[in-house]
């Protein structure tokens, strides 16, 4: 997006955009008095820092009217989702995953999502690529001014469940590539590591975002559809949080089928070495045989002529040779 640039930001400011049903987006400084006078066709945007700037959650929570406690909400890092509701606010925290480059774990970032009456807070620490994928995807004029406040809470949450799908598209490639390990015969021990490794990453992601249901429930109850001042947020967002779970689960299966196919390539090697040792056995069987009958301390003329042993050891080389044409034959080998 690329707002009319108003009154450029301050340094420590929070970044604020302005949504007006007019057409005319734009970035201003953000201030208690911009917070105060916003038309019913105007929504303002507040996306702050907590690191980046000193003092932004005092000044946010004077200009929107928090209590000490809202405030200490906000600076609270739960690592949970959680929904409070009072009588002007509805204060969302929510848990940003994002994939990361490389077989890396997730990043995982707590956000709160504030919305009030015709103004939306989004406060995190460190970066969020879901707050910058929505960002870039508001090209040019938008009509989001006349949008409540509860519809961008619902968009921005939204951006964060594409986030999940993104994780969960980034562990299908591993699983996909530890497939064609398996199939290759790559060594046990290094497979086998790098399939605990996922299942360990499958369920660090599915225990993050399974208390979400929890939050997105509350806020598609019936008596968010009376918000006048804030808007109804959503339902949706439950449906869409269930098929990210469902997508976990088939990663689950996915998973398992891939250590299914891994013991199935090493029962397949298993068989092979049997089949070795046996057509071995049963080369060397024959052999044995003679040579244990002709070792027997007895007297017989055949024992008197000394070239019977080439013989006897033509007649070992011509079974085996014989056993292994027989095995040939018959496709054993």
């Amino acid at each position: 997006m690329s707002p009319d640039s108003g009154s450029p930001p301050d340094s420590g400011s929070p970044r604020a955009i302005l949504f007006d049903a007019d057409g005319h987006d734009r970035t201003i400084t953000f201030s208690r008095e911009v917070a105060a006078s916003l038309a019913e066709d105007q929504l303002l945007w507040i996306d702050a820092d907590r690191a980046s700037a000193d003092g932004v959650m005092d000044r946010l929570a004077v200009s929107l009217d928090l209590d000490g406690e809202g405030l200490e909400r906000i600076l609270a890092t739960t690592g949970r989702a959680r929904l409070v509701r009072t009588s002007r606010h509805l204060h969302l925290t929510i848990q940003s995953l994002e994939g990361s480059d490389g077989r890396d774990a997730p990043i995982r970032r707590e956000l709160d999502i504030i919305a009030g009456h015709n103004v939306v807070v989004t406060i995190h620490e460190g970066p969020v690529a879901a707050i910058n994928r929505y960002q870039d995807g508001l090209t040019g004029e938008t009509r989001l001014g006349a949008a409540s406040a509860a519809d961008l809470m619902s968009s921005l949450v939204d951006e964060v469940i594409n986030g999940y799908f993104q994780v969960i598209e980034q562990i299908e490639r591993e699983i996909d590539r530890l497939d064609g390990l398996a199939l290759r015969g790559a060594d046990d021990d290094d497979l086998l590591s790098a399939i605990v490794e996922v299942r360990r990453r499958i369920g660090a992601v599915r225990r993050t975002i399974a208390p979400h249901r929890e939050a997105l429930a509350a806020m598609a109850r019936p008596e968010m559809r009376v918000e006048e001042t804030i808007g109804q947020p959503w339902p949706g967002l439950g449906e869409r949080l269930e098929r990210v779970l469902d997508a976990i689960d088939g990663l689950r299966d996915a998973l398992l089928g891939t250590f299914d196919l891994h013991m199935a390539r090493a029962a397949h090697r298993a068989n092979d070495v049997m089949k070795t040792l046996t057509l071995l056995s049963a080369v060397l069987l024959p052999s044995a045989l003679v040579a244990g009958i002709m070792g027997m301390n007895f007297p017989m003329p055949l024992f008197d002529n000394p070239d019977n042993f080439t013989i006897v050891l033509l007649s070992m080389i011509m079974l085996a040779v014989l056993i292994l044409g027989i095995a040939r034959w018959r496709h054993w080998i």
